[in-house]
């Protein structure tokens, strides 16, 4: 079972031939705690995910994940408005940061088993022209930083430290490694939950 909605989720385990049985998304308050450090708010959101939609389907593998975008410290929003993107644009143009990936799975047994991965992405510095551009196109709505890696974005993108589909929304490396060092190969079904 996978506990997100996320469309890039879906995909990305389509792509390695794992289809959720069933999508779950699992909704909870995703504001950072206070002085919560990125990685630990990656892993924590997505133990919260997988844990919430496991309470309901006992029994079943039950697939959590975040992604977290961050400076330094500090964590970049989902960017709801044009603003919100611009500013985050703005603060990545030539620079490099770091995409936090957590992924958590509860086991049939309703142990909870979790994995965080880090993945260094370096920007080009942004002229005003293509940050407008990137804006107008919309692609940006609802992405954590403002910026998705698998579209027009890539053209901002000097190079990648890790994951690539990290940043896209799930390490795909890491989620099979978890998978399989649980005995998910015999199960062969995952139940998804949400972002």
């Amino acid at each position: 079972m996978l506990a997100s909605a996320s469309p890039r989720r879906l995909d990305l385990l389509a792509q390695i031939a794992l289809s959720p049985d069933i999508v779950d998304p699992a909704h909870v308050d995703e504001t950072p705690l206070p002085r919560e450090l990125p990685a630990r708010h990656a892993l924590r959101l997505a133990e919260a995910k997988a844990c919430l939609v496991a309470a309901r389907h006992p029994g079943a593998f039950v697939l959590g994940a975040d992604t977290v975008v961050a400076c330094g410290r500090r964590i970049l929003p989902k960017a709801s408005d044009a603003d919100t993107a611009r500013r985050c644009l703005l603060l990545l143009s030539g620079r490099r940061h770091r995409v936090h990936g957590g992924i958590a799975l509860v086991l049939p047994d309703g142990r909870l088993v979790s994995r965080r991965t880090e993945t260094a992405v370096i920007f080009k510095r942004l002229d005003p022209g293509e940050i407008a551009d990137y804006l107008a196109a919309g692609e940006w709505q609802g992405k954590a930083g403002g910026y998705a890696i698998q579209g027009l974005a890539a053209r901002f993108i000097r190079q990648i430290i890790g994951s690539y589909s990290n940043v896209v929304g799930l390490p795909l490396f890491e989620t099979v490694n978890l998978l399989a060092g649980h005995s998910f190969g015999r199960a062969r079904r995952l139940a998804p939950t949400g972002r």
